[in-house]
């Protein structure tokens, strides 16, 4: 990574400070799904500082965000730091705060990793969350949207899920998810009337921006269903798993409600406006999803018709910790957030096709500057160097 002097940095933290615009800190914002919400973060209004490790994530994709945005250098600040390291993280927010809001994506995020690995999960996700609130509270931040999952309802006892469903998890990133939830939810009857939380249940994100410039890149062979079809369908891989045939589904498939990431990201969005609008609101949970299931098999078909190429499969064993069907009832959401998801499962896989299609190898750049008023500078600040 180029390094950056703590002037020039903290010139633009300067710079933004005049700003009269709403500050959201978006945690884990270079990754897929806080990319998109940044682009959407902009498009409203805010200005964006984003805090991120990087480990899964990359500099390609925050110059992109910018090029997308057409945002000022000062409207879409990044460093680079870890919320475990909560020093570390007290200072930057000393130095590029304060924040009006704060959205929080980072954390591991793969179910069957998460089997093979679960103290490496609860240490990450509850720790590096436990100290992003202590921080917030601490620098009177009290309006916060926390990434969570559809996880946290289990295997469903029925289907479409809403919000009252009972809350459990079949596997340890559920559960973190589920505990990071009630960890929440107890420090707002701890302080009552303080804080506005957010707690947003994903069903499955997809698709791309529909630019193709910024979309699903994970490190190594993908976690998640569609950026493994998309992977072969290009050619990167040779072949699909899917993870059972034999489930209670149609064709015998997991069922999943698919949602399209800008669709998604647009549902941060209107939790922001809401919390903001809302002081002192507690902690209220939104199902984000569509509504409409759709199986592996399905998926596989769709891309097929979409790209125009094969995508072939093999079916296997049946993954630990996954469940038949899952999708959800939005309508609180719809509601309560005057939001919904309005892209299609087709339109999704066709938006991840562009992506991957015209980026196989994902966001791949050797140089990680961009030009400032005439000058070099690195697209994440390692601010914290100096210290």
């Amino acid at each position: 990574m180029v390094d950056v002097t703590m002037p020039s940095s903290m010139v633009m933290a300067e710079q933004a400070r005049k700003s009269t615009k709403k500050h959201v800190l978006v945690c884990g914002g270079a990754g897929f799904i806080g990319t998109h919400t940044v682009v959407e973060l902009i498009a409203e209004g805010y200005r964006v500082t984003i805090l991120d490790n990087m480990d899964n994530s990359c500099a390609e994709a925050i110059r992109r965000v910018r090029q997308i945005s057409n945002a000022a250098p000062e409207e879409i600040l990044v460093a680079e730091a870890d919320l475990l390291d909560i020093a570390k993280c007290e200072i930057f927010i000393q130095r590029f705060g304060p924040f009006d809001a704060c959205i929080h994506f980072a954390g591991l995020k793969a179910v069957g990793e998460s089997v093979s690995m679960p103290l490496h999960y609860y240490t990450n996700n509850i720790l590096s969350s436990t100290n992003l609130v202590h921080l917030l509270d601490k620098y009177g931040c009290h309006c916060l949207v926390f990434s969570s999952s559809a996880t946290v309802y289990g295997d469903p006892e029925f289907v479409p899920i809403t919000e009252a469903h009972p809350l459990r998890s079949t596997n340890p990133y559920g559960k973190t998810k589920l505990f990071v939830e009630e960890i929440l939810r107890d420090v707002v009857v701890s302080a009552p009337n303080k804080w506005s939380i957010a707690l947003l249940r994903y069903f499955n994100p997809i698709g791309a921006h529909p630019s193709g410039l910024i979309g699903e890149d994970p490190k190594g062979p993908p976690n998640n269903l569609v950026p493994y079809v998309s992977q072969v369908a290009v050619g990167r891989r040779e072949k699909l798993s899917v993870f059972g045939n034999d489930y209670d589904t149609p064709d015998g498939t997991g069922v999943r409600d698919y949602i399209h990431v800008v669709d998604l990201a647009k549902g941060h969005v209107a939790s922001i406006n809401k919390a903001l609008a809302n002081k002192g609101m507690g902690a209220i949970p939104y199902n984000l999803g569509t509504g409409t299931g759709t199986s592996v098999l399905e998926v596989v078909k769709a891309m097929e018709e979409v790209s125009g190429r094969q995508v072939p499969y093999a079916i296997c064993d049946r993954r630990p910790g996954d469940i038949a069907t899952c999708f959800a009832d939005p309508s609180t959401a719809k509601t309560q957030l005057g939001w919904e998801a309005k892209i299609g499962i087709r339109q999704a896989l066709a938006d991840a096709w562009k992506w991957q299609s015209e980026n196989p190898n994902g966001f791949k750049s050797a140089d990680d500057t961009e030009e400032v008023d005439g000058e070099r500078k690195c697209l994440v600040f390692k601010w914290y160097e100096q210290f």
